[in-house]
């Protein structure tokens, strides 16, 4: 069937929307009608790629209605609300990057990894689809399958934060808007943001931040240390330059010896854009402080529920993260205000 997609032919082109291709679904996968996608950064970083085939889809979180189904698949039926995410339902050991054979834009083959949201119909695997209830699937609802999933995530199961945890989130985008809510929901004591924006830092107090510094107009470390008396227990880089991946190692409290007398923990969540950092290993051997990564840290069959009921209760607002939305045709438009910094929040593309 054809498809209106916006897809990228050349690394230094704009994205053009035009119809493309799509076979119908074989073994387990599955068709889906979207209403709505968000549009992540990390979408910026495969544009740029030029190492990435081409023609190239984009896209990883949605929510749509399944219109057709692979006759493998008993996951979900024809008419199924579900939401669209690049992390598998299935818990998988290494790194899992799925391609969809088939789709094509004039006869060439379509670049397809995992899943693709910037159209009007898609297919992907099963597996990357989570049900939902109808009364749950608004536009606004398609962050969670990454922007939700990745910040939040991040917090409840790679750092689980505890009630009375102090928390820095550097970066008041989509991503670490999600982290500070969850980690306001979780109870921290103090949750201290950091941006580059006084209104992006204004905007994240509605999400929960206790304390808001710019790194532009003060030193970020030091700010830090001083709001929470020595350091946090958790420091969030939701952005990935190399300043702030540094940083927020320094941010987190220090240990000492003995087996329960650990430091902070430094949890990298935004796309890294240098693969070289500097880190002083005394802040490891001595403080015993830990610095890790978090991808995707979701169970999505089990914590996307959660996530829509708390936006339902009104404790997790999704619907103040959505603060633009766009047409497809307007594509390049909304992907040149994100790399800006124009778009707080998450943008959407509505269908």
């Amino acid at each position: 069937m054809k498809s209106i997609a916006a897809i990228q032919l050349d690394p230094k082109s704009n994205l053009i929307v035009d119809e493309i291709d799509i076979p119908d679904p074989v073994k387990t996968q599955v068709q889906v009608k979207l209403i709505s996608s968000g549009i992540c950064h990390s979408q910026l970083h495969h544009m740029h790629d030029s190492q990435l085939p081409r023609p190239l889809s984009l896209g990883h979180e949605a929510v749509g209605i399944v219109t057709k189904v692979g006759p493998d698949s008993t996951y979900v039926k024809e008419g199924d609300h579900v939401i669209v995410t690049w992390v598998s339902r299935i818990q998988r050991t290494g790194r899992y990057l799925p391609t969809i054979e088939g789709v094509s834009y004039k006869e060439k083959p379509v670049n397809v990894r995992i899943v693709f949201t910037w159209a009007e119909t898609i297919i992907c695997e099963d597996e990357f689809l989570v049900k939902i209830d109808s009364k749950d699937s608004s536009p606004e609802s398609s962050i969670v399958g990454c922007a939700v999933l990745t910040g939040a995530g991040a917090v409840k199961n790679t750092a689980k934060v505890q009630e009375g945890d102090t928390v820095t989130v550097f970066g008041a985008g989509g991503v670490g808007l999600s982290a500070i809510a969850m980690a306001s929901i979780l109870k921290a004591s103090k949750i201290i943001v950091v941006d580059l924006d006084n209104e992006k830092l204004e905007f994240s107090k509605k999400f929960g931040a206790t304390h808001t510094v710019n790194a532009k107009e003060n030193n970020a470390v030091e700010e830090i240390l001083d709001i929470s008396n020595g350091g946090v227990d958790y420091a969030f880089d939701a952005i990935g330059v190399k300043v702030t991946m540094e940083q927020i190692l320094s941010a987190t409290r220090g240990g000492g010896s003995g087996a329960e007398n650990h430091g902070g923990m430094a949890v990298l969540i935004g796309m890294p854009a240098t693969n070289k950092i500097d880190i002083n290993p005394e802040l490891f051997m001595y403080h015993q402080k830990i610095y890790r990564g978090s991808l995707g840290a979701t169970y999505p069959e089990k914590d996307f529920p959660y996530f829509l009921d708390l936006y339902r209760q009104g404790k997790f607002p999704i619907d103040k993260l959505v603060t633009t939305s766009f047409k497809l045709d307007d594509i390049n438009d909304a992907c040149n205000k994100l790399d800006s910094g124009q778009i707080a929040g998450r943008a959407i593309i509505k269908y």
